[in-house]
């Protein structure tokens, strides 16, 4: 029994009531953006209730930390828009759950802690990002298809749309300043639900976007052709949903680590996003992960606890089963409302007023993530993108931090005490440091302030020494940190650096190379 409460992390007392209720809203806040979100990729509305209902069960039960919500997230279904354009919904279900092989192979390597890598600057662009795609979207609910093509609303479904959409802004935005005893979005849905059906209004409904009438996930393999070719479609997407769902999951953990003063754990919840994922691509799931918005609703609940999570799966599974006629009739107007302020609260406004302060290359990182993620709808390579800028500006401003101060002793020895690390980017700066043709006989380079970092500055000392040596001339390496004498003796086969000790010099680490 103690082994099953362990897994539960029902370590500590549980508040029934506080659970149960903070289930029941995260569940009402999940409906209508998992609808909208599957709606959004052209998914049949069902698809996106199924998604949330399996990622909030497995992740609220095998995940990383208790009162993270997972779900039919906006941030992985836009990965997956233009293989549905192109391909059509049963490759969608293959992507998904080769997406949950990779994020469960990340898992069980342990890779989760990389998320360690992503700077700021890209997290501001990624989000931002997001939040503009999300509202983008939100226009096309303003159009209309007539004789297969989609034309702008005009006249009086236009006002009516606007107006409706406006009204679920408004009570989003005022009610929060009354009460918080129940969300806003859920009233506001409820309020347009009401107008509309009082008034009987003339508006776009769910239902004629597609029925959400259903029954249990039906278990469904992705009826796709079994071939190399097939993965050769469906993996690069698989890859960044992975990527993107990883991402945005490891982020909101340690974002509720720091809510809670708690600590999770990142590779358990690689490993319950993998399997929620691929469960989904065999049970007509669109896949998903970590819902922020979600999440910080659930802990501003009083959740701290799985429980919660457990209650708002099941919650959407019974609206599945006996609520679809209800949904069905729920008008789009608010659903875009919702979604329109799901985007302004996705959106990092902070980063405003971080321009006046961050680096001009963090600026860049953040608009270049911004921009990628806004045009080519691929999640994963602005970030992929933004890391390896950020790098590459991080070592240029670190190789501009290696110096030399050079003086000569009494027994005519030059000596070359280096500050700063000796690396790829710094190999450069480092060789023109020396001065070998007019040096003296016997050279000391004084690593007390400097290490050798990786393969290129090997190579770096290598080739110093050889220019020395034509010159006939002797070069010492003195305070060599262990790591840095045990990368030269690994290097021993590859390139001609010999470490030996050196008893003229009675210093650890001190050694000739010749």
């Amino acid at each position: 029994m103690k082994k099953v409460l362990n897994l539960f992390d029902f370590k500590q007392k549980v508040n029934y009531r506080t659970e149960i209720l903070a289930g029941l809203t995260v569940a009402m806040t999940m409906i209508p953006e998992s609808l909208s979100f599957a709606i959004l990729a052209d998914f049949p509305p069902l698809v996106g209730l199924y998604a949330a209902f399996i990622m909030g069960l497995i992740t609220a039960i095998f995940g990383g930390r208790p009162g993270m919500v997972s779900g039919g997230a906006g941030a992985t279904v836009v990965v997956l828009i233009a293989l549905m354009q192109s391909h059509g919904l049963e490759y969608v279900f293959g992507a998904v759950a080769i997406a949950g092989i990779i994020q469960i192979l990340v898992g069980l390597f342990k890779l989760g802690k990389f998320i360690r890598l992503v700077p700021q600057p890209v997290m501001f662009g990624f989000v931002n990002g997001l939040a503009v795609i999300i509202f983008m979207s939100q226009l096309e609910q303003f159009k209309i298809k007539m004789n297969g093509e989609y034309t702008w609303l005009t006249g009086t479904p236009f006002l009516i749309m606007a107006g409706l959409t406006a009204l679920t802004i408004g009570i989003i935005l005022i009610l929060p300043k009354i009460t918080k005893a129940v969300p806003a979005s859920l009233v506001a849905i409820l309020v347009v639900f009401i107008l509309v059906l009082v008034f009987n209004i003339d508006t776009k409904q769910v239902v004629d976007i597609a029925s959400v009438s259903g029954s249990l996930p039906p278990f469904h393999i992705p009826d796709i052709p079994f071939t190399l070719e097939t993965l050769k479609i469906i993996l690069p997407y698989g890859l960044i949903m992975a990527a993107v769902g990883l991402t945005e999951g490891l982020l909101t953990l340690n974002l509720v680590d720091e809510i809670t003063n708690t600590k999770g754990n990142s590779n358990r919840e690689c490993l319950a996003q993998g399997a929620a994922n691929i469960t989904n691509g065999f049970f007509f799931g669109m896949g998903g992960c970590p819902m922020i918005a979600q999440t910080l609703v659930n802990l501003s609940s009083g959740s701290r606890a799985r429980l919660s999570g457990i209650v708002a799966a099941l919650t959407i599974l019974v609206i599945i089963l006996v609520g679809a006629p209800v949904i069905e009739l729920i008008p789009m107007a608010a659903l875009t409302g919702v979604m329109i302020m799901v985007a302004f609260g996705t959106f990092e406004w902070a980063s405003f007023k971080a321009l006046s302060k961050m680096p001009k290359h963090d600026i860049f990182v953040m608009l270049v993530v911004t921009f990628i993620t806004i045009i080519l709808h691929n999640l994963a390579l602005a970030v992929l993108i933004g890391v390896i800028i950020s790098a590459l500006v991080f070592a240029w401003e670190s190789a501009k931090r290696i110096r030399a101060r050079k003086y000569v002793d009494e027994k005519g020895v030059k000596h070359y005490e280096l500050y700063g690390p000796l690396f790829f980017g710094s190999t450069t700066a480092f060789t023109s440091k020396f001065d070998v043709e007019n040096d003296p006989d016997e050279v000391i380079i004084d690593f007390a302030e400097s290490r050798i970092a990786d393969m290129s500055a090997i190579d770096a000392v290598n080739k110093l020494t050889e220019r020395y040596l034509k010159q006939g001339k002797k070069i010492h390496l003195k305070h060599l940190s262990p790591d840095c004498r045990r990368l030269l003796h690994n290097a021993e086969k590859i390139i001609q650096v010999n470490i030996i000790e050196d008893p003229s010099y009675t210093v650890m680490g001190s050694s000739e190379v010749s």
